[in-house]
């Protein structure tokens, strides 16, 4: 979950129109409507019902039109919501109608695998540079862009009107990356390393730790295990029971 909510500043192009002020339920829930919707245009279909989006996203039905509903959407009887028309609102609140440039920093074995992949670009999102501390790894190529040293970050953040960073360094070196993001400007940071960062007021950090998601599985399969070894021999319940959804 982000630290801090952001508060309508102005950002590098100009100032930012008024958005609702949405839940950080809803707004974590909207990525995966819109990816939905994205796949249901490519599938050719202009409309899609509450029912059938929700399927798509994986959420109930309810828990979608609410959350729609915040933007100022509820579809339409018997027809359901327009398919362009939402993904042209969602893609505006998520503040995706323009590229954001992204500085990646740590190209290790994690870096190296985030900086090769190719759906960055079409979820609105360009890896504009790759840096690094190691001196051995500064002139590699990689998808195109040349590793650059961590102390370029100043001049790259510029040139490249930087917008998020990305940290997937070891945890011993993410705070002091973290520093010079914020250094230079940057407000939204993404953090692969396994460790909590402190941020100024109105720098928003998302974390991502993979070690913790699979200890939060392996306590699902070491309750299903339990609950078959009950007494009576009691059947597991489905994977959505046991996650409480």
């Amino acid at each position: 979950m982000s630290q801090h909510r952001p508060t309508g500043a102005p950002g590098r192009t100009g100032a930012v129109p008024a958005l609702p002020d949405l839940p950080e339920a809803t707004v974590s829930r909207l990525p995966e409507y819109l990816r939905a919707l994205h796949a249901l245009a490519d599938a050719g279909h202009e409309t899609v019902s509450s029912e059938g989006l929700a399927n798509a996203a994986g959420v109930n039905s309810a828990k979608l039109r609410k959350d729609l509903s915040h933007l100022g959407s509820y579809g339409t009887r018997g027809v359901g919501y327009d398919v362009g028309l939402l993904v042209d609102q969602i893609s505006s609140v998520l503040g995706l109608t323009q590229c954001r440039a992204v500085a990646l920093v740590g190209v290790g074995n994690l870096g190296h695998a985030l900086a090769g992949y190719d759906g960055f670009a079409s979820r609105g999102f360009r890896i504009a540079a790759l840096l690094d501390a190691d001196s051995s790894r500064v002139g590699e190529e990689i998808n195109g862009l040349i590793v650059r040293h961590v102390d370029e970050l100043p001049r790259v953040a510029v040139e490249e009107s930087i917008s998020i960073g990305v940290i997937a360094t070891p945890a011993p070196a993410a705070q002091a990356v973290a520093d010079q993001l914020v250094a230079v400007g940057v407000t939204s940071i993404l953090n692969f390393a396994p460790c909590v960062l402190s941020v100024p007021e109105g720098v928003d950090v998302r974390k991502v730790d993979l070690a913790i998601e699979l200890q939060i599985l392996s306590f699902h399969e070491h309750r299903k295990a339990s609950l078959t070894a009950l007494p009576g021999g009691l059947a597991a319940p489905d994977s959505q029971e046991a996650i409480g959804t």
